[in-house]
């Protein structure tokens, strides 16, 4: 299916089309692209130029560029324009005008990228969905999500995040969504905001891009919810609220029954059983307030709610696996994309929580962006009460060290510099029965632990994301 033809391109863009050619989709990524896409030659670490004659003996369609690149044929289907990134840009803003698509944005300290998939598995069963793949969600992948929207979507789901003040209300705008949902507010990127309360104003800002009549579903149990009711209040933007306290969509009980969460609620006026193929009441939290975007944006709550059932998270964001070694299964839970307080007191909570006969054992990593507080925030990990029903922590990072001081002796594993120092302890570590988890930021590189869990047997045919 055409996304693009050489002269809606240029059109939407201001550029000038060489040749006359149609994509049927855009990519940043020589690694990953298809044939039929129009390579976008972004700069970043390197410039995108320099893999263009690359892309299209790939088979790209056409590239986004701002000149000719050494190498490629001067009659190459390219579209030149004066800026590479303001072109991807004004792509997603021509996509976003022309369709009739019904638009979420979601954006939180936490949850963003789950509910964003939480969001599209509810709505797809419900019309034809488009949705951010991975984390796309910053400057370039808010555009490209945008840009790649076929026209006869009829939902789409955008995540959008920052690292600093300012960020969201400008990638809100070029979404326009009808429906923008705030997962929660926690300390991440403290590095870059004076207080908790300067991130709650900054994911508040996702409203500033609501069209006319929109809704923001927020979350009320954060301690800044005030924030967030006052930004609504002074927009004038309708809210609708979800969490234990709240009135609209109140969470009575989360708890992990068998091999699913399963969370009973009330859902505007109506009581709800949602079942989750993932262990934690930090998912059960985000379905519920996913389910009031699908309520808000018009769709079928109880539909979504049958197709919550059949989502699971993506590699690295919670997902579960039986591995089998010689001395028997064990159960890996593998979280390991990234991390902040918020993020991994739930995931211990989930570990402490597994069920199974075996030990519990974590694998944790720094949190990084949290500002002055890093090392606080890293040894009070130590007080949650998750951690007394976990048997062995073992700390990776010079962050961690504070967690492996404050931890109770009986407790504490190893400490290690880097994930890759970890791996060859694994073996005598772990064994039959047992039940891990590796979490930590993305740079601290706790998929390495993961993969070498996963080369001390086979995961088995009966691997289930849960």
């Amino acid at each position: 299916m055409t996304l693009w033809t050489a002269n809606e391109a240029a059109a939407a863009t201001g550029g000038r089309a060489q040749g006359d050619w149609a994509v049927s989709g855009l990519s940043i990524d020589t690694r990953t692209i298809a044939p039929g896409d129009m390579f976008v030659a972004l700069k970043a670490a390197r410039d995108g130029h320099d893999f263009v004659a690359q892309a299209l003996e790939k088979g790209a369609g056409a590239a986004l560029v701002s000149r000719i690149p050494e190498g490629v044929p001067a009659d190459a289907p390219l579209l030149i324009v004066d800026d590479v990134q303001a072109g991807l840009e004004a792509l997603g803003k021509a996509s976003r005008a022309r369709t009739d698509a019904k638009v979420v944005a979601v954006t939180g300290s936490v949850g963003k990228t789950s509910t964003k998939e939480m969001l599209a598995r509810m709505l797809l069963d419900q019309g034809r969905t488009h949705a951010a793949v991975a984390s796309y969600n910053n400057h370039w992948g808010v555009p490209l999500t945008l840009a790649r929207m076929p026209r006869d979507a009829e939902y789409a789901v955008i995540e959008i995040g920052m690292n600093h003040p300012g960020e969201i209300a400008p990638l809100a705008i070029q979404a326009r969504p009808h429906v923008a949902m705030v997962t929660t507010v926690a300390a991440v990127h403290l590095e870059a905001f004076e207080n908790v309360e300067g991130i709650a104003r900054e994911k508040a800002a996702i409203m500033e891009g609501l069209e006319p009549g929109g809704v923001a579903v927020l979350n009320a149990d954060v301690a800044e919810a005030h924030v967030l009711r006052d930004v609504a209040s002074d927009l004038g933007v309708s809210a609708r609220w979800f969490g234990e306290s709240a009135s609209d969509y109140t969470l009575h009980s989360a708890g992990i029954e068998g091999e699913e969460t399963v969370a009973r609620a009330t859902a505007n006026g109506r009581e709800v059983e949602l079942h989750i193929q993932s262990l934690g009441a930090h998912f059960a939290m985000n379905a519920l307030g996913a389910l009031a975007c699908v309520e808000a944006l018009g769709a079928d709550p109880v539909k979504a709610a049958g197709s919550l059932a059949l989502w699971s998270p993506v590699k690295g964001r919670g997902v579960r696996e039986a591995v089998r070694l010689e001395s028997g299964e064990i159960t890996l839970l593998d979280d390991s994309y990234n991390a902040n307080p918020t993020s991994m007191a739930a995931a211990l909570a989930v570990l402490a929580a597994t069920p199974g006969q075996g030990r519990r054992i974590a694998y944790v990593g720094d949190m990084k962006e949290l500002g002055p507080q890093e090392v606080e925030l890293h040894a009070g990990l130590a007080d949650l009460d998750a951690v007394k029903g976990i048997d062995k922590i073992h700390c990776i990072g010079p962050l961690m060290r504070a967690l492996h001081e404050a931890l109770p002796e009986g407790k504490r594993g190893g400490w290690y510099q880097t994930s890759a120092e970890a791996v060859p302890g694994l073996a005598g570590e772990i064994q039959g029965g047992d039940i891990v988890l590796a979490k930590g930021s993305l740079s601290m590189a706790l998929a390495k632990i993961v993969d070498g869990i996963r080369e001390m047997g086979q995961s088995g045919p009966n691997s289930e994301n849960a």
